[in-house]
């Protein structure tokens, strides 16, 4: 049986984009919320205007197709021009603890 996966991914936005950046994400997550696997893909803004984006996927094999996806390449599309830098994505395995449910993601 497959691991799950979760993914955070950092969004840097340029001075005064961050709507531009929120509205790119909000029609991607729409698409993704469809896709096999997905079972966590939301977004959340940090205290300095970056966006961040909590993932988990039923497997490592379901989300690079997700990244391979259409989805991402039109978000990829979206956001161009309007992030200071890269998207910082980072791929974590549940190290789950305590009690069910509240130990890992």
């Amino acid at each position: 049986m497959s691991e799950p996966v979760v993914v955070i991914a950092t969004f840097v936005p340029n001075p005064g984009e961050l709507d531009r950046v929120r509205l790119a994400l909000d029609i991607a997550i729409e698409q993704v919320h469809q896709e096999d696997g997905c079972e966590l893909y939301a977004i959340h803004e940090a205290p300095n205007g970056n966006i961040i984006m909590i993932e988990k996927w039923e497997s490592a094999e379901l989300l690079d197709t997700h990244g391979a996806g259409v989805a991402v390449q039109d978000l990829n599309e979206s956001l161009s021009g309007l992030l200071a830098e890269a998207v910082d994505v980072v791929r974590l395995t549940p190290l789950p603890v305590g009690s069910d449910g509240k130990g890992a993601l």
